[in-house]
């Protein structure tokens, strides 16, 4: 992959992992940041029609995270994990969990490579089951996750 290829997602039929993969024009020190300040994940993390909160926020192996997202109109959706993993500018594994299907938990690890002047973000994202994976894929995750790259990508080019 090159950077001229700067998004892809990918659901294989009948697995139960999503691939998805994403050229940023800034450094892995500087992404790593972003995935790791909560000042500047406010900032990018989710789609714009939402403010995201951030409740908790340990970026440590073991340490916990909730986010919400909370619209205009005043609806409220909630987000929670575990850091398993946390390499300083290389990788973070972590599980993820919508609050409004408990149960129903993924594992991500996050992966950045230098790549020409920028990051290439690599994450695999692990269902427990193909019917949670194509659940995930029918609310329309690859969107939410390209909207927030393109937020993200704003942001990194300003730090």
């Amino acid at each position: 992959m090159t950077a001229t290829e700067t998004h892809t997602f990918t659901a294989e039929p009948g697995g139960s992992q999503i691939l998805s993969s994403r050229y940023l024009p800034a450094s892995p020190e500087k992404v790593f940041r972003a995935f790791t300040d909560p000042a500047l994940l406010a900032k990018w993390w989710g789609p714009r029609r939402y403010e995201t909160l951030i409740e908790e926020f340990e970026p440590r192996r073991g340490g916990c995270w909730r986010f919400i997202h909370k619209g205009e109109d005043g609806s409220e959706f909630g987000f929670r994990g575990v850091i398993h993993e946390l390499l300083l500018n290389e990788r973070i594994t972590q599980t993820f969990e919508f609050e409004g299907m408990p149960g129903h938990v993924v594992l991500e690890q996050l992966n950045l490579a230098a790549e020409g002047d920028g990051t290439r973000v690599t994450t695999v994202s692990a269902f427990s089951s193909v019917a949670d994976r194509d659940g995930m894929v029918n609310s329309g995750m690859e969107g939410g996750m390209t909207e927030s790259y393109d937020r993200l990508e704003e942001l990194v080019q300003t730090i």
